[in-house]
């Protein structure tokens, strides 16, 4: 069976809808969640990166299964890859949310990813509000490996967000 290795702009709005309808908190995260921050579409994108509260996970896995997802990847309880045949390819990263804003994402080595209130942020595109993980924190996830030829797309694009997220504080 071929594997559709895009995603569309159709299919992140798809993700989101029905997270809204389960009414999961999540956060738009990786190449697509740049380019929420951007305000539109600025490359191909293999996958949709979502962060969101673990303790919707087994809501969220039942929904996504039956909607037609199959899992490909389980590093629980750190992410959970899942392909869908017409709608690519989606990327869960499970959350424990503290009561201040702030959250932990378990690290497939055993220890904990620390992510700071201030990262969980929010940018319009396509005319709605969607949450997404801050400019600040992208650059820093897109630090400590090599970056391929689509990271380096997005740290041009997060670059030129630095500037006027200066300007407007």
């Amino acid at each position: 069976m071929i594997k559709k290795e895009k995603t569309s702009k159709d299919n992140l709005i798809d993700v989101i809808n029905l997270l809204e309808e389960l009414n999961i908190k999540y956060w738009v995260d990786g190449g697509w969640g740049v380019d929420i921050l951007i305000g539109k579409p600025n490359r191909d994108h293999r996958d949709i990166d979502i962060d969101f509260d673990s303790e919707s996970e087994e809501v969220l896995l039942d929904a996504l299964k039956e909607k037609g997802y199959k899992i490909t990847t389980d590093w629980s309880p750190s992410r959970i890859e899942l392909h869908h045949p017409e709608l690519g390819y989606l990327d869960i990263h499970p959350l424990i949310i503290n009561q201040d804003g702030s959250a932990k994402q378990a690290a497939p080595d055993g220890g904990w990813y620390e992510f700071e209130a201030k990262w969980f942020s929010t940018a319009v595109f396509e005319d709605r509000v969607i949450p997404c993980i801050s400019a600040e924190a992208q650059k820093l996830f897109h630090s400590g490996y090599e970056l391929r030829e689509v990271d380096k797309i997005d740290m041009k694009n997060l670059d030129s967000l630095i500037p006027k997220l200066l300007h407007n504080t």
